[in-house]
């Protein structure tokens, strides 16, 4: 008895967390990114990379659909040319090994929970942008933003937290 053919079509799940910092501190102002946007706030994301949370979610969500391992295995903090890097590296990385393994992103949905900034305004040219690194139309990445209620460490604007849900398909080209 032969096992039936894999669907044509992955689920990947990307989680990420950071934590804020104020540009007054120690290591100085860098830019708040998320989802290859820059926000303007007086805090940033602390990470080896840029600390993109939310290009580093959906890069963890790509990999995990087409089997390739995470992000840290792919682009271990603990490698020198990984410092200060730009996310969206990272993300058209994945894109490129999903191409490669015969599938492509159907669409996203994402969520990124912080307390401040406001992201309200910012979702459209974060899904604008992501549509950009997965190849993909505006119309199949939903970007939402939610607060942390002044609850945990989201809440007190400690950290922020990204996740991200992506669905693959088989490429018939």
């Amino acid at each position: 008895m032969s096992s039936p053919s894999p669907p044509p079509y992955r689920v990947g799940f990307g989680h990420d967390t950071h934590r804020l910092a104020p540009d007054d501190g120690p290591d100085g102002a860098k830019p708040l990114l998320i989802g290859g946007v820059e926000v303007p706030a007086p805090v940033h994301l602390v990470g080896h990379s840029d600390a993109d949370v939310l290009a580093h979610a959906v890069t963890d969500a790509i990999l995990g659909a087409c089997g390739a391992g995470d992000i840290g295995e792919l682009f271990p903090n603990t490698a020198a040319e990984n410092a200060g890097r730009d996310s969206a590296d990272f993300l058209h990385e994945a894109v490129q090994i999903a191409t490669f393994r015969g599938w492509r992103v159907g669409n996203l949905d994402c969520t990124v929970h912080a307390e401040r900034p406001k992201l309200s305004a910012f979702k459209t040219p974060i899904a604008k942008r992501l549509a950009e690194l997965l190849e993909v139309d505006a119309a199949a990445v939903n970007v939402k933003a939610k607060s942390g209620e002044a609850v945990g460490p989201i809440g007190r604007g400690e950290a922020i937290v990204a996740d991200a849900v992506v669905l693959l398909f088989q490429d018939e080209r």
